[in-house]
């Protein structure tokens, strides 16, 4: 199976225990996901994080209905935990959030390993422009989050 990487990281100007709070509520992940995905969690509130923990969220992939679910494989607060997809679009979704704190702020990192059904064309035309879009779309909005307190 080939795997593709994604990293991407942004440095937000408030304290570690605020931006790992924030990250340690999956209900905030509705916020920070692009509108056209209509993404919702399915898994009531409140959801304790540690190794293990299963959520599962609903959207729409290009017009498509899917289910999705991550576990939480790794949590290490305030510097990191891992989600791995257990049921979804990807043969793979393995994402790595780090979080270290600098005199800037804290620098938020996300590596993304990912396989797709099909081959390097699909990754290249179809799914790496959307992965792009999508986290391109988390950074602008975490900035709009976090410059408002």
């Amino acid at each position: 199976m080939k795997t593709f990487l994604f990293n991407t990281q942004q440095t937000l100007e408030q304290p570690l225990e605020k931006v790992f709070a924030f990250f340690s509520n999956a209900h905030n992940l509705a916020e920070i996901t692009p509108p056209w995905l209509r993404f919702e969690v399915l898994t009531p509130a409140s959801i304790e994080m540690s190794p293990g923990t299963l959520i599962d969220y609903r959207l729409k992939l290009r017009g498509i209905p899917i289910r999705w679910q991550s576990e939480i494989t790794e949590w290490n607060p305030p510097h990191a935990f891992v989600d791995i997809q257990r049921r979804g679009p990807y043969r793979l979704w393995r994402h790595t959030h780090t979080f270290s704190e600098t005199k800037d702020g804290v620098v938020v990192g996300d590596s993304v390993e990912y396989a797709v059904w099909g081959n390097a064309l699909v990754n290249k035309l179809l799914v790496r422009p959307d992965i792009e879009k999508i986290f391109a779309y988390r950074t602008a909005q975490l900035s709009e989050i976090f410059r408002q307190g």
